[in-house]
């Protein structure tokens, strides 16, 4: 799996939509209790931008591709 080059190190969640990520996957990087990459500038705020350090975000992403491609290889060892 390739990694994927981001134009700036830190990058708000609409910038990554525009580079094609669905929302629904940026919400739940954000919301995983474990990650340390995502964050809001302003927590107090329902509206504030989330933001993503990218070099963290990619290796997030990485994992997610790699445990689902584990799954699948599971799943098709079982059929």
């Amino acid at each position: 799996m390739a990694a994927i080059e981001y134009p700036k190190p830190i990058m708000r969640l609409n910038e990554l939509r525009e580079m094609g990520f669905c929302k629904e996957f940026l919400k739940d990087a954000y919301a995983d209790p474990k990650q340390d990459f995502a964050w809001k500038i302003d927590a107090t705020k329902r509206n504030s931008p989330i933001m993503f350090d990218t070099v963290g975000f990619e290796k997030y992403r990485q994992e997610q591709v790699a445990m689902q491609q584990k799954a699948r290889q599971h799943r098709v060892a079982i059929i």
